[in-house]
């Protein structure tokens, strides 16, 4: 399955990538070609444990499944970022390593390439139809304050908004 990639470089030029091509069947309309592959955390009904992993197609590529075959400079120490059940650890990482995953993801899906394509076993394990997951909030979000939710947060607003006099609303 071949797809076109269109992009802009960092200086503005087009870039059209028409040479990336997955063993993975999907659709020419699809949402998920090999060159648009958004991360998720999913869990599948023969395992209840969530997991990190891109769609492609109709499929996710579990990364938990795959970790083993990052072997770039800056993720073969940090494989196990994709065996965590959210996507905390890998978005901590730098720019460099995100890219460096996406080239090593793309890697494994292309058609020349028979690692994944040709084991059978880590096949079966590493694809899951996406009719069949469950998907999950993929990270754990952190220091977010409501500030509605104390009494002298809304009544500070609301003077800002308000006046001293109508700080607060009836519905508070």
């Amino acid at each position: 399955m071949s797809s076109r990639l269109e992009a802009r470089s960092d200086e503005g030029t087009r870039i059209t990538n028409t040479k990336m091509k997955s063993f993975v069947e999907y659709s020419p309309d699809t949402d998920f070609p090999i060159e648009n592959l958004p991360y998720g955390v999913f869990s599948a009904p023969n395992n209840a444990q969530n997991r990190i992993g891109v769609a492609i197609g109709d499929l996710i590529l579990d990364l938990y499944e795959v970790s083993h075959l990052f072997k770039g400079p800056l993720l073969k120490d940090k494989q196990n970022v994709f065996k965590e059940e959210t996507l905390n650890s890998f978005m901590g990482l730098t720019r460099a390593h995100w890219l460096e995953a996406r080239t090593a993801i793309q890697g494994l899906l292309d058609v020349s390439n028979s690692t994944l394509q040709r084991d059978d076993e880590l096949r079966q394990r590493a694809f899951v139809k996406q009719s069949e997951a469950k998907m999950h909030v993929p990270a754990k979000i952190g220091d977010y304050t409501d500030f509605y939710s104390s009494i002298h947060h809304a009544t500070n607003v609301g003077i800002m908004f308000r006046g001293k006099d109508n700080a607060l609303l009836e519905n508070w």
